[in-house]
């Protein structure tokens, strides 16, 4: 993907100060995703750059992540996961606590989600410290998972998330 598209797509997200609490800079995606040839913009390349990794699932990181990663299972011909927060998945689960910006939480995958040895993709809408990203690998691959790559929407690198996320491939759209 072009640098041009991606200044595009973040020309699309708005940002919204103080949200949630004082000092955060929030950056609102429902913007881009009102637009209908911005958000198939941003699948489509999203798919393209998550093409090659041959995933059989793709996990989707609650709950904006959910917003890309179903549509993008549906083009890859790949099963959807989704991960989600303490206490809202039905049947037999594995759990992982991780800490974000301005707390901490713990994230939830059922324990038949992932065959050993299947390939997957991870994806969520931004990257910040990478603390939900890194519980949701150690999800995968507890359950015997193999991750073949993750993707971002978008990616606020003052943060270093992907410090947390190294030794995985990992793909971002727009770098703040």
């Amino acid at each position: 993907m072009s640098a041009d598209v991606g200044a595009a797509l973040a020309a699309k997200i708005r940002d919204v100060p103080d949200f949630p609490q004082p000092g955060i800079l929030f950056k609102d995606i429902t913007t881009l995703l009102k637009d209908g040839p911005a958000f198939r913009q941003a699948l489509d390349a999203l798919r393209d750059r998550c093409r090659g990794y041959g995933a059989t699932k793709v996990v989707g990181i609650e709950s904006r992540g959910f917003i890309f990663a179903a549509p993008l299972a549906y083009q890859l011909g790949a099963g959807f996961v989704p991960v989600r927060k303490l206490g809202r998945l039905p049947a037999a689960t594995a759990r992982a606590e991780y800490t974000l910006e301005y707390g901490t939480n713990t994230v939830e995958m059922h324990r038949d989600a992932i065959a050993p040895g299947e390939r997957v993709l991870i994806v969520d809408d931004l990257l910040a410290t990478g603390g939900t990203c890194r519980a949701t690998i150690a999800l995968v691959e507890e359950l015997g998972g193999v991750v073949a790559g993750i993707a971002f929407l978008a990616e606020l690198t003052f943060l270093n998330g992907r410090e947390h996320l190294a030794g995985y491939d990992v793909q971002v759209l727009i770098s703040y």
